[in-house]
């Protein structure tokens, strides 16, 4: 749909307003034969035909076009009264820069920004409606630090409220606790299987350096025995030179 042409100051050229709708061009397209059309209108309109409104030529949505420079130059000027301006904003804008206006128009009707309030108020009244909105937050006046969320929470138990924190902490910390007994538990006892498997390689390396070290004594002994042997033949090869 288009801007209601009730809105515009001044004459509109009549080359600017929808075949379809008869308001000023929203957002619009033109098709091959020149005639100009919103873009909601003109592709609610093909879905149910295959012509142009106007004069029946065949037109489909891959033929339209954005409108022409100097056409989007003259609607672009046109000078039109703000949405609000029942709620008493006399803004004058152009077609520009309506838009941007409307989304900061202080007469703008918005929702209040409080969690299940419906109420719906001028923007420029926004901050005086929050101030005394009933689903406003604030905290307990007793000082207990609950943040009170509705009108139906003024009444709320100060004592209960703090037992449940309470209990909420109490049921945290021993979860908590359980936690980090279980981590140092597994940390234990991955600790304790690597302190075994070292336990055993290290047990092997003892064992294997006590099977050399027998080796090596026997290897001594049999040293030993070999060199008093030697000495003995030397001993008798002596007396026998002696004799000679």
């Amino acid at each position: 749909m288009g801007y209601d042409i009730e809105r515009f100051v001044g004459y509109v050229n009549e080359g600017l307003l929808c075949s379809i709708c008869r308001d000023v061009l929203e957002d619009p397209l033109q098709a091959p034969c020149e005639h100009a059309f919103c873009t909601a209108c003109i592709h609610g309109w093909l879905v149910h035909h295959s012509n142009c409104p106007e004069d029946r030529q065949m037109i489909d949505v891959s033929l339209l076009r954005p409108l022409y420079r100097y056409m989007r130059n003259d609607l672009n000027r046109l000078q039109l009264h703000c949405k609000n301006r029942e709620y008493g904003c006399e803004m004058i804008c152009s077609l520009e820069s309506i838009d941007r206006h409307e989304r900061e128009c202080e007469y703008s009707q918005i929702p209040c920004s409080n969690a299940g309030c419906a109420v719906r108020v001028e923007r420029r009244h926004l901050d005086g409606h929050l101030a005394v909105c009933e689903y406003r937050s604030r905290e307990c006046p007793n000082g207990c630090g609950y943040t009170i969320l509705s009108a139906a929470d003024a009444q709320h138990n100060c004592v209960a409220e703090l037992r449940t924190e309470l209990e909420l902490l109490r049921s945290e910390m021993i979860c908590r606790v359980e936690e980090a007994k279980h981590e140092m538990e597994s940390r234990l006892d991955s600790q304790r299987r690597h302190m075994v498997q070292k336990e055993s390689i290290l047990q092997n390396e003892i064992d294997e350096l006590k099977s050399q070290m027998s080796r090596v004594m026997s290897d001594v002994r049999s040293l030993m025995a070999a060199e008093r042997q030697h000495r003995q033949e030397l001993e008798q090869a002596e007396l026998e030179k002696r004799e000679l």
